[in-house]
């Protein structure tokens, strides 16, 4: 930080100040718990002579709230991962359902911004394309916070809605699955992108930025020729930067699409490959005819839906890195 170019990419700088701020936070934290319970057992010893009744509740007292608080630093303890203090690249994908799975899209695209809001990320769309009667088709969005892919990696996969839909005139219970992905940012990693395997091209914005946008093919579609792999981006008023950020997202998605390849042919020399199949739910999220949400992979659950579709989903983040705290 004291480098005089630091402030050059002022994006970067910014990313890099918050995470300062954050250690710097999460280590005073440690170390005011570490005096709290000094001072606890201080008082522990001096009761132990005086046997004071009211002393005792009150120790008993702050000694469960110092365990709470320390439930909630352990948590960091399964943060562990190579990836998982970067910043995260979010997309969601409607699948089978129609528009009830666009909808749906966007339902989870809010229950995700809240999430990250609370946790006072910034978030970024990068690219979305609108279903043509409501929600939306796919979108892409950017997370920028410390930890950020460590705490949503596990929501990788199809998440299930059953509900009564709000877009059939009889009222009918419609089930939709919604496939997300969670990739972590790349940029530092090195990785050779051929410029002759690249297809770039350029079109109109529908995307935010009001109505200059759409005047000029600002919007970008990068293909990675080789892998097929497909990246949009609309986000940016400029076409280089929109340029730049689709090269961004595409390092990470090479990276991740690599390490695929690397493990599927260690578990096909195994013998135990097998191919993930769509409409493999890791989550179900029931409205109708009761209310509950559930984690098939850890099995946890809740029966406040809405809680959950406004953010509130560390308990299905906590349960997943608990169980899976081994294979980071």
């Amino acid at each position: 930080m004291s480098k005089p170019d630091f402030w050059k990419d002022r994006e970067e700088a910014k990313t890099k100040n918050q995470r300062v701020k954050e250690l710097k936070e999460k280590a005073e934290t440690w170390k005011e718990l570490s005096k709290e319970v000094e001072d606890l057992l201080e008082i522990a010893l001096l009761d132990k002579e005086a046997k004071d009744v009211n002393l005792r509740n009150e120790i008993e007292k702050k000694l469960k709230k110092l365990k709470r608080q320390f439930e909630q630093l352990e948590f960091f303890a399964f943060l562990k991962g190579k990836y998982d203090q970067r910043n995260a690249i979010l997309s969601i994908h409607a699948g089978a359902g129609g528009v009830d799975a666009q909808d749906w899209v966007e339902m989870l695209k809010r229950m995700y911004e809240r999430f990250s809001q609370r946790r006072k990320w910034r978030i970024k769309v990068i690219d979305e394309s609108r279903g043509s009667e409501a929600g939306i088709k796919s979108l892409t969005l950017e997370i920028r916070g410390f930890y950020a892919y460590g705490y949503l990696k596990g929501e990788a996969g199809v998440h299930r809605l059953v509900r009564i839909s709000p877009f059939d005139a009889e009222r009918m219970r419609h089930t939709s699955f919604v496939l997300v992905e969670i990739l972590p940012e790349m940029e530092e990693e090195k990785i050779e992108i051929k410029p002759k395997d690249l297809r770039i091209d350029t079109f109109l914005s529908s995307g935010p930025g009001g109505q200059g946008v759409q005047t000029t093919y600002s919007a970008v579609r990068v293909v990675h020729l080789p892998t097929k792999i497909t990246v949009t981006c609309q986000a940016e008023r400029s076409q280089l930067q929109n340029k730049e950020q689709a090269l961004k997202i595409l390092k990470s998605k090479l990276i991740q699409y690599n390490l695929a390849q690397e493990e599927k042919e260690k578990a096909r020399l195994r013998g135990q490959y097998q191919p993930a199949e769509w409409g493999h739910q890791i989550r179900s999220y029931v409205l109708h005819p009761y209310k509950i949400v559930k984690d098939h992979r850890t099995n946890y659950e809740t029966d406040d839906v809405e809680a959950v579709l406004n953010g509130e989903i560390e308990g299905f983040i906590e349960n997943y890195l608990k169980k899976f705290k081994d294979n980071p």
